[in-house]
């Protein structure tokens, strides 16, 4: 049995201080968790994303590289279940690629392999929708078993994409080697308080806000027909937390949010819930940017996690724009 009750047990997050991080620590303290260890190295993670959490009594930053082993085994003793969250995406892996490779897939075998040892009794691997690819080839509804699309898409994309692959067999081979138990979740772009400014998808919807805010026209590239898929941070710390409440193992699931929105339409919510007033510009692609583009209408899959974890997406977009915006002039000019 790979279920773990979160009240009176350990956790880790590896990459913890973060979006994700944050969210699913707090989801993971409400719960009962007796205590949550955040493991970062703050070259991507910062103080500002764990402001809210650092006073909270069973909660522990750990400052640490899971490029060293030594930092990981020390920091996962006496742990239940680790998180793992570490990764560069693909705007960090476009400007360091080595760097990316290295963390994505070393970082996540060094750290499977300082669970084995310290006796963690679950993982929950971030995956990502970019295990799909990018491209002409996605299309139609996205399942846990559709195959990896790769032409026509940049290379930092690709090498992401294909490093959140490599993770997911990682975890597979340690659980057929030693018997760890895991739970791979693959999020959709991730949205919502202390929103950070290095996802490409995400990073759209500040864009857009801040261009709005200064009466400047928000931009829509192409034609704005193009799919997007948001998942709400809340919706996500609780997938992570039911991972580990979950009997499941040996599994990856989708999780998404309700629905996919085309780029027009996340640009038209974006400038009303930011004033109004408005309206976009449509624009052509820069040149070496990186953009992710899908290149037709899909749809992320999510009823199989409701299947295996018990978990749906609650949060519409509207909504959690609502917050993620709220958030934000709450925030301004006070260190975010």
């Amino acid at each position: 049995m790979s279920a773990i009750a979160i009240a009176g047990s350990r956790f880790i997050i590896v990459g913890g201080a973060s979006l994700v991080g944050s969210a699913t620590a707090a989801e993971l303290l409400d719960a009962g968790a007796r205590e949550v260890v955040l493991f970062d190295n703050f070259s991507l993670g910062s103080d500002a994303a764990i402001a809210h959490l650092k006073d909270h009594p069973r909660l522990r930053l750990v400052r640490g590289d899971v490029l060293r082993m030594p930092d990981l085994l020390d920091a996962m003793r006496g742990m239940d279940g680790a998180l793992l969250l570490a990764a560069y995406m693909t705007l960090n892996m476009d400007r360091d690629a080595w760097g990316g490779l290295d963390v994505n897939i070393r970082g996540v075998q060094q750290a499977l392999e300082a669970a084995r040892a310290t006796g963690v009794k679950k993982v929950v691997f971030a995956s990502s929708n970019a295990v799909y690819g990018y491209g002409p080839g996605v299309k139609g509804d996205l399942v846990e078993e559709t195959p990896f699309f790769s032409a026509g898409a940049p290379p930092a994309a690709i090498l992401y994409g294909a490093s959140k692959i490599i993770g997911e067999q990682l975890c597979r081979h340690y659980k057929r080697k030693h018997g760890l138990d895991y739970v791979v979740l693959r999020y959709s772009t991730v949205y919502g308080e202390r929103q950070h400014y290095r996802a490409a998808n995400a990073l759209y919807i500040i864009e857009t806000y801040d261009k709005v805010k200064r009466g400047e026209r928000p931009q829509v590239f192409g034609d704005g027909s193009e799919t997007k898929h948001f998942v709400y941070v809340g919706d996500l710390a609780r997938a992570n937390r039911m991972a580990f409440e979950s009997a499941a193992t040996d599994v990856a699931v989708n999780t998404s949010g309700p629905r996919p929105m085309t780029t027009l339409e996340l640009v038209r919510m974006v400038t009303k819930l930011a004033g109004g007033g408005v309206e976009p510009d449509f624009v052509g692609e820069e040149p070496g940017k990186v953009r992710l583009t899908s290149g037709g209408a899909f749809r992320i899959a999510h009823e199989e996690a409701e299947r295996v974890i018990g978990w749906k997406p609650q949060v519409e977009m509207e909504e959690g724009l609502a917050r993620l915006i709220a958030w934000k002039e709450g925030n301004e000019g006070r260190g975010q």
